[in-house]
């Protein structure tokens, strides 16, 4: 007996140390002879848990659950419950998740109000979120952190104060929420918690920078919590999970490499544990295949993305347009934005992709409409990176309109918020679009030089389809008038005799795409039939061979 209460001693030592291999061995040593009490089992599934062993936390999650209840303890169990429920989800059991999410509220219902009471709320909150009623997830988490005070439960307390942060960012009151988030980080990496709602909190702390594209908020809290990982050194789940927000802010800052090291170890070691973390993984490793133009690993990796739950776009729809496939990439994106009606920030990273295909596809209509979005969505959250989005969305539908002198204005400033934010790529994406513009005004010399500041970026980072488009650019003549390179073709090819079908067929876009393309040529050129713009082509000794039916 003495020898157990050593090894019950050590066992909760190490927990309180973070050193779980050491308390799983402890404890397992108890287990075999005298048994373990409900408490000890709890402490033995967060060890295995934070492991990796995914199996074997469940089961002592059970076998604790069965504990708490023989001890008379049903506040308890209904904790032990609750994990069940939530790793049980996380690894993809999402039934037998939500049955035991269910006994935890039955359990809870029996008793007197205790701190236990306010953990459901946690996940009620995300849920009210998930449906749009802000003003019932504001009022649960408020709720959650009159529970923590009442019982001086701080994880509680910490836990009510991110879900309110959340739910303001959602509602548009960025800089309330964000003080709260960060409050409730500090709390988190002062280790102030209990590790698991740690990591909570830093999970949701980070998607809420990836929906603000608030990169540095992301960098510092990255690096804070970087620290606290060292002192969790075996805590294989949250350092994956960690790797893989690390890794969305190395692919924003330009360290590809470092991304697609991070996001594959993640991959690798949560499989089978952490579902959506997985997901993700796989979707941001896409992203780095895609720019990279390595099409098949990237189609493979939103594949196993989306087979794990993860909306493959906008990268999916990326690919069709690198592909010359604009309006399947419009129609994608249609698709996927009617699926986030309200989530105003959910919606930001597909309103961009879909001004590039509108763009591309001719359709400058709903290129403005999109574009607008945009800009309403960061004049209400007003960080640097949904700005420099807005603006380079701007500028990329003020050169399609022949505006260039508006559009040089907006894609000065985005560079700007991109070089603020230390965003390399998405800076020399907008060098790119500046250097058309000045083409345009006729400033060749300054076009020139932005176009080798691009090059040497997408050159460094491995980014060689824009590498590709930035040389084709520069070799190319300058297009006339402020056509784009697809007018020009377009133009070309009507000068020949052809039939819009005739046209769509060479260029492989519809009939469609084409009317809106020579639509947008008979605006520059202040032209109206096909005659006038033909006439123009040969003036211009823009019109290739005649077909041979004409």
């Amino acid at each position: 007996m003495a020898v157990s209460r050593e090894l019950l001693a050590e066992g909760r030592a190490a927990v309180r140390g973070r050193d779980w291999p050491r308390a799983l061995a402890a404890f397992g040593r108890v287990d075999e002879t005298d048994g373990l009490g409900a408490e000890d089992l709890f402490s033995v599934a967060d060890c295995a848990w934070w492991l990796g062993r995914i199996d074997e936390a469940i089961a002592a999650y059970e076998r604790s659950y069965r504990g708490y209840l023989d001890e008379g303890s049903p506040a308890k169990a209904a904790l032990a419950a609750l994990m069940l429920g939530v790793h049980a989800s996380e690894r993809g059991d999402g039934v037998i998740g939500s049955a035991w999410m269910n006994r935890a509220r039955r359990l809870l219902d029996e008793v007197p109000e205790t701190a236990e009471h306010g953990y459901p709320l946690y996940f009620e909150v995300f849920g009210a979120m998930g449906a749009g009623d802000l003003d019932l997830a504001l009022s649960l988490a408020a709720r959650m952190q009159q529970l923590g005070r009442r019982f001086g439960d701080d994880n509680l307390v910490a836990l009510g104060t991110l879900a309110e942060g959340r739910a303001l960012v959602k509602k548009g009151e960025a800089e309330r929420g964000m003080t709260l988030l960060d409050d409730a980080m500090l709390a988190a990496v002062a280790d102030d918690l209990h590790p698991v709602w740690t990591g909570g909190i830093y999970c949701h702390l980070m998607d809420v920078c990836h929906e603000l594209v608030d990169l540095q908020r992301a960098t510092e809290w990255t690096r804070a919590t970087e620290a606290w990982c060292d002192r969790v050194a075996e805590a294989v789940l949250y350092r994956g999970i960690c790797r893989v927000h690390r890794a969305q802010v190395y692919q924003r800052q330009g360290d590809w490499l470092e991304a697609e090291a991070q996001a594959t170890r993640a991959s690798a070691d949560l499989d089978g544990v952490h579902v959506g973390t997985v997901a993700e993984a796989n979707y941001e490793l896409g992203e780095l295949h895609r720019l990279r133009g390595e099409v098949e690993e990237a189609e493979a990796r939103y594949r196993r993305a989306h087979e794990l739950g993860r909306d493959p776009q906008p990268g999916v729809a990326l690919l069709h347009l690198a592909a010359g496939q604009a309006e399947v990439a419009v129609t994608s994106l249609q698709t996927a934005l009617a699926q986030r009606e309200g989530d105003r920030l959910g919606r930001v990273r597909l309103v961009w992709a879909l001004v590039e295909a509108t763009v591309e596809a001719g359709d400058l209509r709903a290129a403005r409409e999109a574009s607008e979005e945009l800009r309403t969505t960061a004049q209400v959250y007003g960080t640097v990176g949904l700005t420099a989005l807005a603006q380079q969305a701007c500028g990329a539908v003020l050169l399609a309109e022949g505006h260039y002198h508006e559009a040089r204005e907006a894609l000065r400033l985005a560079g700007e918020a991109w070089q603020r934010a230390s965003a390399p790529y998405d800076g020399a994406r907008t060098r790119l679009l500046l250097a058309r513009t000045l083409r345009a005004l006729g400033d060749e010399v300054a076009a020139v030089l932005e176009l080798e500041t691009a090059q040497e970026t997408f050159e460094r980072l491995g980014a060689s389809p824009d590498a590709r488009r930035v040389a084709a650019l520069r070799a190319e003549a300058v297009p006339p008038d402020g056509l784009s390179a697809r007018e020009v073709e377009v133009l070309r090819l009507v000068a020949t005799g052809r039939t819009n079908r005739e046209v769509a067929e060479v260029l492989f876009i519809s009939d469609k795409t084409v009317a809106r393309h020579l639509a947008n040529i008979y605006r520059k050129l202040d032209l109206s039939t096909r005659s006038a713009a033909t006439a123009y082509a040969f003036e211009r000794d823009l019109a290739g061979p005649p077909t041979s039916s004409t």
